[in-house]
């Protein structure tokens, strides 16, 4: 018999809702409507006074080609370190759900990084590929690569890409690894026994199981890195060379905290999260139709 919750008291319910929904409102309705308002006015840099202007920040920010630069560098951005965590994280996974020795020990060393803060794994990368003095950059600039973020965009871009995926990787490496160990192995055997080979059991049983943790995952990872890899690309690189790294969250925060415009920064914000928004409404419409509950 099925046991249901029943609570005596018909206020308790909505007593137990009342801490979240008050979260929810001061760290996410209110801040958001705050930028909302905001984007509509032109304030000074001590935000001191204030004045209605409608859409004109909007106005002025697509009439801006640095901006449709950082759209298309967030595209670039998003899209390598999403595809590489994933990618890296499922075969890391993958090996780990197997009967190795010392499987725990290699399990623990796969979630150290998740600790790490954005900002410090910034500077562990910065520090192994810094050009002149990094340990890894040396052995590059020895070979005859003239290895140099600080110049090159697209080096740049490859080290920030490098340290977003490696601080991702431990997150989607736990749920790849759930996920696989929660595979009736009974399914897995039977496709054996039907003669599928290891790569066909895993794209025709494993991965289609395992879709909803990748859908999971693919709407965790796209959050991620249109926000928190804020903290790698400003200390490895600052948005820098000439531009080359700054993505939508890096421009908001350098417009308005650095160049003072507060009303361009809100109204900046307020794309981001239309953008965010949308993304992950057209995941939950048309990817989630593919997955395998």
């Amino acid at each position: 018999m099925e046991k249901s919750a029943v609570f005596n008291s018909k206020l308790l319910p909505y007593a137990l809702l009342v801490p979240q929904l008050v979260i929810t409102f001061v760290f996410f309705y209110w801040p958001a409507s705050q930028a909302l308002w905001q984007s509509f006015l032109r304030e000074d840099a001590f935000g001191l006074s204030s004045e209605f202007i409608g859409f004109e920040n909007y106005e002025a920010l697509f009439a801006q080609p640095e901006y449709y630069k950082a759209m298309l560098t967030t595209v670039v951005f998003s899209t390598l370190v999403a595809v590489l965590s994933l990618a890296i994280a499922l075969l890391f996974a993958t090996q780990a759900d197997k009967n190795l020795k010392a499987a725990q020990v290699y399990k623990t060393f796969m979630i150290w990084p998740y600790a790490v803060a954005p900002a410090v794994a910034g500077v562990l990368w910065i520090f192994m590929f810094q050009p002149s003095l990094g340990t890894l950059a040396q052995p590059l600039r020895f070979m005859g690569f003239d290895w140099n973020p600080l110049l090159n965009g697209n080096h740049a871009m490859a080290l920030v890409v490098m340290a977003a995926v490696w601080k991702q990787i431990s997150y989607n490496f736990l749920f790849f690894l759930a996920g696989l160990q929660s595979i009736p192995k009974s399914v897995i055997e039977a496709g054996a026994i039907d003669g599928a080979g290891p790569m066909r059991r895993f794209w025709t049983i494993v991965f289609p199981l395992l879709s909803p943790t990748t859908f999971f995952l693919l709407v965790v990872n796209v959050v991620y890195v249109f926000f928190d890899t804020f903290g790698i690309i400003d200390a490895v690189t600052g948005g820098g060379p000439a531009g080359n790294t700054t993505t939508l969250v890096y421009k908001v925060y350098a417009d308005g905290r650095l160049g003072g415009d507060l009303g361009g920064s809100a109204a900046q914000s307020v794309v981001l999260m239309i953008i965010v928004v949308a993304l992950t409404a057209v995941q939950f419409r048309y990817v989630e139709r593919k997955v395998q509950y």
